[in-house]
């Protein structure tokens, strides 16, 4: 029997349960028993923290073996959210998010609305019927896209929004209009070129494996390294990485 590295969750069901903090990591273990209690827990999956060494191992790359079990449970995802991931009239949208057997809160790495892209934001605007909402959504995406899997400074992109609030007058960000934000999102997008020579990933798949596997990177950030040694929290036990719904 191959070996399992990803555990699937929705309500009423899980792959795991409280006990399996050593493969899932303390959020996804925990995830996995109120799921399978029957709590309204958005449906998602874990990537267990073997594949975390697994990542280091082979030189900050997932296994194919690996890749090969997010896509089938990226799948179940689609199913039971009645959603598709990059789909422009009705778009899966997920959180991507650390966790280690032992909380370290703040310590690693997130990235929220991820799944947007300039078709699927329109999609979206559609569904919710609010288009401000969607482009604040990815305007955000890019944000945090760009800091954590990019390593552009997040500065750079605050800088940019503080100056288009300064030019209309405007003190927060709950007062940006569409029209805003749709010129930060170009700017932003202008700045992601300018800083890695690329484009930002409109293919929302590659946006997916960029972003577990700078989760996977986080483990060994600075701030993580130096808050497991205040701590004592053993190097070696990795992080795993939680694939949630949101939208």
């Amino acid at each position: 029997m191959p070996k399992k590295y990803v555990y699937f969750f929705t309500a009423g069901a899980a792959d795991g349960n409280k006990d399996m903090k050593d493969i899932l990591g303390g959020k996804g273990a925990n995830l996995a028993e109120m799921a399978s209690i029957g709590l309204p827990v958005p449906p998602g999956f874990t990537i267990s923290t073997e594949v975390c060494a697994l990542f280091f191992k082979t030189g900050n790359k997932l296994p194919l073996e690996v890749e090969k079990e997010i896509m089938v449970n990226l799948g179940r995802l689609e199913k039971v959210s009645g959603q598709k991931f990059g789909d422009e009239k009705n778009p899966l949208l997920v959180s991507v998010r650390s966790g280690a057997k032992f909380s370290m809160p703040g310590m690693m790495d997130t990235i929220l609305n991820l799944g947007l892209n300039d078709r699927t934001v329109e999609g979206l605007a559609r569904k919710t019927g609010n288009r401000r909402f969607a482009l604040d959504c990815y305007r955000r995406l890019i944000h945090m896209f760009g800091d954590v899997v990019l390593e552009i400074p997040k500065k750079k992109f605050e800088e940019i929004l503080r100056a288009k609030k300064e030019a209309s007058g405007l003190n927060y960000d709950y007062e940006l209009g569409e029209s805003i934000l749709e010129e930060v999102i170009a700017e932003y997008k202008k700045l992601v070129k300018a800083e890695t020579g690329q484009e930002f990933p409109q293919d929302v798949f590659k946006q997916l494996k960029l972003a577990i596997s700078a989760v996977f990177k986080s483990w060994n950030n600075p701030r993580a390294i130096t808050y497991r040694r205040q701590y004592h929290i053993p190097d070696d036990l990795g992080t795993a990485v939680n694939i949630q719904q949101m939208v």
